[in-house]
Parts: structure tokens; C-alpha cells; sequence
């Protein structure tokens, strides 16, 4: 089995579910004060707080209701073009997306088809999921990539609902993890109807950790739209920068945002009207770090602002969400964030299929075989530090038929259709066919 030591499929026990199913019974006491502290925090909505306890917003329309849970931004932005494929399918059909982050909810709302809608998942109390599974009574429950809730699983198959696992992903840390409770993860895993992998790397470890049987369809990221840009807006930046050269560094964590600033002080040195922007991975964060970039005697304007950069901006700091594809038509040169930051990498495709070359760090763990096809293709090239990736810049933005070859080869790699949303909505429709009949 690729990147795994198992031997043997451990046998599913409900043990480890049951205890954790008490657990969390005997935890119910905390579950206001995890919440008031998220509140504080701001990772939570004052408004939809009841949500996280299972009492939906909305009613239940009325006829079938499929159910897609996924964990935040990259698994939500993965499904759009499965929802509204499926929504074309099958006429009638309404779509329930749950996430667990401010940041995907805010995007949802922006993005999601007419015909479906988003609610925050509840927490994993067996009370707060019964009453959530009550209330939506969903036809059929498609998981996204690898965020297991093992009381909200439990309970969906309590009621027969059928559950699959679309664009499974597990990671080899994740595998690992899973290792210390087999018999419970082989039980959460063997109760989807479908398991569908987004590599052969996660379908053996899927398999390792006890799914009987995988599909391999693709990665749904990878027949992901270009993302698209506000013309008016676009015309409006490109009018501000003029022909100032520009990079982008997307999808940054902390300390990504102070690498990218220290590369534009050593680049600007001898490029004084480069313009560095960057698009953070969590928008909230945007005034404490406009202070600290600041505090390097850097100009900043952010784009909650309504600030376009003037001439003299050196950082423009995009704190908003669903902006993406303005940036990546700025600037053909791009840094993929979460790389220097352990978290395992970001999308790579969407300012691949814009045509930007990309640069990122050693961390990938979360799009191993993208990056790889990237980096062989010539559309990406891989750095260790700060320093390197200072001098890759320097390297591109010196030598325009580089970038643009680099662009382009990206674009190809990125543009190669991998049939991932057909093949998962034929295997999501199987599961649906009975109940629609019953």
C-alpha cells in the first residue's frame, strides 16, 4: 500500500465509538462556554450560534435534500461545480452545505446556486446531531475529503441514510493518527456506501484504515473553474498599478506574511516600484498584520479598505473573501501559501489556470501528486527559505519568457479536464436513484 506500513485491515469495532459517543454525552456542560470562546475569538457568528447545537435557521423545503458536509474553504470551493451539476441532474433537488468556519460560510453565501443554501455543522453531540438529522431528514449525506465527526456519522447511518465519501483524502499524518483507534476508524469508514479517493496514495490508506472497497474518479479541485473577476474592479487596479511589477503571495498563514515582506524589502532594493500582494488565507487577521507590516516600515493598504494601492504602496493586503481571481490576473506570478507554514499547501489550480507561474515551499502534504505534476511539467518551482524564494522572484521577474512559459505550462497542466465531477455525481446519483423512488 503506498505510503503506508499496514499489513492488515484492522476488523471495525464500535467500542471506541461507543466510548466516545459517552465522552462527549458527559461533555455536554462545556460545549456553551467552547462556543462563547470561539465567539470571543471571532470564529463564530453571534447570530447562527444555534446551529452549532442543531437548530437550524430555515425550514426544510420541501422535496429530496441532499446533504454535503465540508470542513472549510478548499473542500467547499471543490463541490460548487458537483452542486450545480447535480442540481441539473436532478430536478427539484435541494442542497444543504455545512461547514465549520466563518470564512466558508461568508464565501457559500456569495457562491452556492439559488437552489442551495449553507447552515454551520453542529457540534459532534449525539443530541445536537439527532436534532440536526430530525430537522434536514436528508435523501442522501456526501462527506468531503477527510473530516471525520464520528457521533454525526454514526447518526446519519443510524437512520439509513446513505453516506458516501467524495474526493477522500488522508494524509499520511492523518493515517497515522487514525492508527491509534483502528477498530474505530474501520467502523467509521465501513458505514459509506461509496468511498471515493482523491489519489491512489489516500485510497490505499482509506482501504489500510478499513474501507472495503475505493474509487479512484480524480481530485474535484482539478475541474474547478478559473476563478472569475469583477471587470469594473480589475480595471480599476490595473489602472492604479500601471506597469509596476507585481507578485502575489496567496493563501498565506503566520509567518508566511512576514516572509513575503522581508523578500519585497530585499527585492525592492533594486526593483523600488514593486508592489507585493498578498491574499491571506484568513481574512480576520488583515488589521493586526497591516500594523505589523507596517511596524517593518512597510506602505500598506488593505482591500477591506476600498483602497486601491497608490504609488507608493509597497504591500496591498487583501483581507476579503471570493476575490481570488482579480490577483492572479494582476500578476502571472504567484506564491502558494501554507508551504513555509507546515499546513501541507493550498490549491494550486486556481491561479494555474489563470496562466500564473508558481512558487511554493517544501510543505505539500495536502496536494502531493498537483505539486509534483506542477513542479515536473515546469509550471511550479520548489524553494526551502525565504532567501530562495527572494531569489526565484528576483530570477522571474527578470526573465518575462521564463514566466510566461512557466504560465503556460501550468495553465496546461491545470486545464487537463480529469472527469473527477462526472465520475463523483454518477456515483452520488446511484445512491440517490432508490430513494427517490421509495
Amino acid at each position: 500500500m503506498s505510503g503506508t506500513d499496514a499489513k492488515t485491515v484492522p476488523a471495525p469495532s464500535r467500542t471506541g465509538l461507543a466510548v466516545y459517543a459517552l465522552v462527549t454525552r458527559l461533555l455536554r456542560p462545556v460545549a456553551p462556554l467552547l462556543l462563547r470562546a470561539r465567539l470571543k475569538r471571532g470564529k463564530e457568528d453571534a447570530a447562527r450560534l444555534g446551529e452549532r447545537y442543531g437548530i437550524a435557521s430555515r425550514p426544510r423545503p420541501e422535496g429530496s435534500l441532499v446533504w454535503f458536509h465540508a470542513a472549510s474553504i478548499g473542500e467547499s470551493l471543490s463541490i460548487l461545480t458537483l452542486i450545480r451539476r447535480l442540481i441539473d441532474e436532478v430536478p427539484g433537488v435541494n442542497v444543504l452545505v455545512t461547514t465549520g468556519t466563518l470564512t466558508s460560510a461568508e464565501l457559500l453565501s456569495q457562491r452556492l446556486p439559488k437552489e442551495a443554501f449553507h447552515q454551520f455543522v453542529p457540534l459532534d453531540h449525539p443530541a445536537f446531531c439527532a436534532r440536526f438529522l430530525d430537522h434536514w431528514k436528508p435523501d442522501l449525506a456526501a462527506w468531503v475529503e477527510s473530516e471525520f465527526w464520528p457521533n454525526l456519522i454514526a447518526e446519519t447511518d443510524r437512520r439509513r441514510i446513505p453516506l458516501a465519501l467524495i474526493n477522500g483524502r488522508i494524509t499520511e499524518k492523518s493515517f497515522q493518527s487514525w492508527q491509534r483507534a483502528p477498530g474505530m476508524i474501520a467502523d467509521l469508514v465501513g458505514r459509506f456506501s461509496v468511498v471515493l479517493a482523491q489519489s491512489a496514495a489516500s485510497a490505499d490508506r482509506l482501504e489500510a484504515l478499513g474501507a472495503a472497497y475505493t474509487e479512484l474518479p480524480g481530485n474535484l479541485k482539478h475541474d474547478a473553474p478559473a476563478p472569475s473577476a469583477d471587470p469594473h474592479a480589475l480595471g480599476a487596479l490595473q489602472h492604479a498599478i500601471g506597469k509596476r511589477p507585481v507578485w502575489v503571495a496567496t493563501n498565506t498563514h503566520e509567518g508566511e506574511e512576514e516572509a513575503a515582506a522581508q523578500a519585497h524589502l530585499s527585492l525592492a532594493q533594486t526593483r523600488p516600484d514593486l508592489l507585493t500582494i498578498i491574499l491571506l488565507r484568513h481574512p480576520a487577521r488583515g488589521p493586526q498584520l497591516a500594523k505589523a507590516l507596517s511596524g517593518m516600515g512597510l506602505s500598506v493598504v488593505t482591500r477591506s479598505s476600498g483602497d486601491v494601492p497608490a504609488a507608493h504602496t509597497q504591500i496591498y493586503l487583501v483581507d476579503t473573501l471570493g476575490e481570488v481571481g482579480l490577483f492572479y490576473r494582476l500578476s502571472n506570478l504567484v506564491f502558494v501559501g501554507g508551504t513555509f507554514a507546515e499546513m501541507g499547501g493550498h490549491n494550486p489550480f486556481e491561479p494555474a489556470r489563470l496562466g500564473c507561474a508558481l512558487i511554493a515551499g517544501p510543505s505539500d502534504f495536502n496536494f502531493q501528486e498537483a505539486y509534483a505534476a506542477l513542479e515536473e511539467g515546469g509550471g511550479m518551482l520548489r524553494v526551502l527559505d525565504t532567501n530562495a524564494m527572494t531569489q526565484t522572484i528576483a530570477a522571474l521577474l527578470d526573465d518575462t519568457e521564463k514566466r510566461m512559459m512557466m504560465g503556460e505550462a501550468a495553465r496546461r497542466i491545470a486545464s487537463e479536464d480529469s472527469g473527477a465531477t462526472e465520475r463523483t455525481l454518477a456515483a452520488l446519483l446511484r445512491l440517490l436513484a432508490p430513494k427517490q423512488k421509495t
